[in-house]
């Protein structure tokens, strides 16, 4: 670099740093520490994070008259640690209690929550009270369970009791992919399940016994509150009209139907059912503008008060309102404290519409929610509102304005619509833009018609679902909301139409997990593009283009892959660009998993052999348990070999759902099991075997290697490589040591929790 460009370099930084550019990057460095601190496989140690912040922040006292670079590093590592912080902090709030192993027992709990969905269930929040046959010695507190075939639901508060299945949150499908286990975990959800049958009614709300705290009772109040909307919407509007409707005023989307869900998505409308910035900034700009709009018909009125001021309040408390019978979801709070932060900027005459009260709101959620910065819900939502803002402030400093005609005031009326639809055609073009990298990050598809959709869609949402939504349930405690309700109906009929109409296009191009060097790289020349003001900011699009240019120059190597799910009951070759599972219906939610993340859509179904009465075999998994003598293993393992002769173009060769045999490209045998019984004739044939029976063994006395549901427990799913010479085998989890995760390590007949091998381990062994 020449001495110009240094020169020139360090003006632009200096510039930055006038604009307090350096605070924007607050919330990144928090963020970034919180996103470390929970991708670790242990928690670090908390004494050496505290004495590397106490550090950074003297340094950062004493060192004012550093140049502007040195303070930046110090704050960066400041912030970087404080996140860390943060992260421990609300680690050690949760402490959610998670279930360690599947279990059907008898549950009694208060409900807290309820919703129905669209195959007319309903699902429960329970606070756990009780377990009987058997009692759990380390229960959840909170569990959710669905219960079907009940027409009247129950009350909130009530207190039930019915024989229930209930199983631990899942983790990933696969390494890297999302980990349902530790969104549960920070929501305080320990264990997921369904009722066999109705439960019954053992203590009904209001019960002197039942009544709880103050604080209890005021949720349970709020939330049949929010739980009476959803109903009477409902019930005005039946359907998906209803279920869209009840969306956007309490958050309850369960009972939007799959296919509806499905085209939102797919064309690019499915921000409009989360309760996110757009509702938020909907319903307070409705009303700011209402009501400016009334004192303007008092200009005695408007002289005299402070009417901007008195509408920013006014559209503080509605936001306000809105957040609490939403439901507090995530996205609606992290909306309302971005939509809060401007208003009350409004109320001190400072610009609501800025970088710096992005970041605040930024900050404020990781405060509150450090978690929430591994979620795609922040992640896009604050990367559409920096782009959106910066956009903005790009667009106020262009040199040019309107052209000549839009200002003759004969094109006033053409004005105004051009100005509408520009601004929704920017918006969605931006938005679109700035969150591709993170819908193909997270749900590995990119949804290509977006601005055709919200073109179409956004007029609707913003002239006629939103107002005349809003109204209806101002009136709603009058009884006179039912035409209302039918007008917003019609409206979210046409966006539903819209949105139908654009997925059919189709336009909704999967994309394969992307190189883990490539998203972070990709984020960093965003933030570079979006958060600085000089041409330092050309840098980011510098480094976005260089990342995606290297990205798609370098070659990809074909991979022969196994897949094996996390319990064991699923396994699938990857091979020839297409899935070969074990299952002729492969369960959908991991299966499906698999297929977005690999975006491979082909499947070649497994060849089912005759059966044959000679092979041993249970009927039930209930049965007793199988023993096989010298002679039926030896049956069993001439079975096995033969059905490796029928399989030579790849796939499975299943014989019913008892064991499955399968080629691979390198010549390996492998081998999936039902039964315990089948151990032996398995290791003898295969070079790897797949059995989710929880065994104490984890390697075959033949050296094949052993995957069972003990080992898969403590390592998760598990994908193997066969590409290179030596097989590389990659887990979920490198360590169950975390608090989402060490229920894995649980021992219920110890009640202790068990010292787990390193899982690492695995890849040692030769495959």
């Amino acid at each position: 670099m020449t001495r110009t460009a240094r020169h020139a370099v360090r003006r632009m930084a200096q510039e930055e740093a006038q604009y307090g550019r350096a605070v924007l990057f607050a919330p990144v460095y928090m963020g970034a520490g919180a996103i470390i601190w929970f991708e670790l496989d242990t928690d670090p140690p908390l004494a050496a994070i505290s004495a590397g912040f106490a550090i950074s922040v003297a340094a950062l006292l004493l060192r004012r008259e550093a140049g502007p670079v040195v303070r930046h590093l110090l704050l960066a590592a400041a912030l970087l640690l404080f996140g860390m912080l943060l992260a421990q902090w609300q680690t050690w709030r949760a402490a959610t209690v998670m279930l360690d192993t599947p279990v059907t027992t008898t549950v009694t709990g208060r409900i807290e929550e309820r919703e129905a969905d669209a195959r007319g269930r309903w699902r429960y929040v329970l606070e756990l009270q009780s377990t009987q046959a058997p009692a759990l010695g380390r229960a959840p507190g909170m569990v959710t369970a669905f219960v079907r075939g009940q027409e009247q639901p129950f009350d909130l508060g009530d207190i039930i009791q019915g024989r229930a299945r209930l199983t631990p949150p899942a983790g990933p499908a696969l390494p890297g992919l999302h980990d349902f286990a530790f969104g549960a975990f920070f929501d305080g959800i320990g264990a997921n399940g369904y009722f066999y049958g109705l439960p019954k009614l053992m203590s009904p709300a209001g019960d002197a016994t039942n009544d709880g705290s103050f604080i209890g009772r005021a949720d349970i109040w709020l939330t049949k509150f929010r739980s009476g909307i959803g109903d009477r919407i409902r019930t005005i509007l039946p359907g998906d009209t209803g279920a869209f409707a009840a969306s956007l005023v309490t958050d309850e989307r369960r009972a939007i139907s799959d296919e509806t869900t499905e085209a939102l998505r797919v064309s690019g409308l499915a921000h409009i059912i989360a309760i996110s910035g757009l509702n938020m900034a909907l319903s307070a700009g409705i009303f700011y503008v209402g009501l400016r709009y009334l004192f303007s018909l008092f200009p005695g009125a408007a002289q005299a008060w402070p009417t901007k001021k008195i509408a920013a309040f006014g559209a503080l408390v509605t936001v306000t309102a809105y957040y609490m019978i939403s439901g507090f979801g995530v996205s609606a709070e992290r909306a309302f404290v971005m939509m809060a932060i401007m208003l009350v900027a409004v109320l001190f005459d400072r610009p609501s519409l800025s970088l710096r009260n992005v970041a605040l709101s930024a900050i404020a959620i990781l405060i509150l929610s450090p978690s929430e910065a591994l979620g795609p819900s922040f992640q896009m939502s604050f990367a559409a509102t920096l782009a959106l803002v910066s956009g903005y402030s790009l667009w106020q400093r262009r040199p040019s304005r309107e052209g000549g005609l839009l200002r003759l005031r004969i094109f006033s009326p053409l004005a105004v619509v051009f100005r509408f639809f520009g601004g929704i055609a920017s918006t969605s073009f931006v938005g679109g833009l700035s969150t591709a990298i993170f819908s193909i990050e997270h749900f590995h598809r990119l949804a290509t018609y977006g601005l055709v959709a919200n073109l179409a869609a956004m007029p609707v949402v913003s002239f006629v679902v939103m107002p005349v939504g809003m109204l209806a349930v101002l009136l709603m405690p009058f009884g006179l909301d039912y035409y209302p309700w039918q007008v917003t109906g019609v409206g979210l009929d046409a966006v539903t139409a819209i949105a139908k109409t654009v997925a059919a296009w189709g336009g909704n191009i999967p994309f394969a997990r992307l190189p883990l060097w490539l998203f972070p790289t990709i984020v960093a020349g965003f933030l570079l593009m979006t958060m600085l003001r000089t041409k330092l900011r050309h840098a980011g699009a510098v480094l976005i283009a260089a990342s995606i240019a290297i990205a798609a120059l370098t070659p990809e190597t074909p991979k022969t892959e196994v897949l094996i799910s996390e319990d064991g009951e699923l396994v699938a070759l990857l091979r020839n660009g297409k899935l070969e599972p074990n299952r002729e219906r492969p369960p959908d939610f991991i299966f499906g998993q698999w297929q977005q993340a690999l975006a491979l859509f082909d499947q070649q179904p497994p060849k089912m052999l005759p059966a044959d009465d000679t092979t041993p075999t249970r009927k039930a998994k209930t049965g007793p348990p199988l023993r096989l003598d010298f002679n039926q293993q030896k049956i069993l393992r001439d079975a096995m070999a033969a059905a490796l002769d029928t399989v030579p173009e790849g796939g499975f060769a299943c014989h019913r759902k008892d064991w499955c045999a399968a080629i691979l490209d390198n010549g390996r045998i492998l081998l999936t099991i039902d039964n315990a019984a089948y151990l032996g004739p398995a290791c003898d044939i295969a070079d790897l075997v797949v059995i989710p029976v929880r065994l104490r063994l984890n390697i075959c006395r033949s050296g094949a290697q052993l995957f069972t549901g003990a080992t898969l427990r403590r390592s998760g799913s598990v994908e193997i490589d066969l590409a290179s010479e030596k097989p590389e085998i990659i887990t979920a989890f490198q360590g169950v040591q975390r608090a989402w995760n060490r229920h894995r390590a649980y021992d219920w007949r110890s009640n202790t929790f068990v010292t787990s091998r390193d899982i690492s381990s695995l890849s040692d062994s030769d495959g």
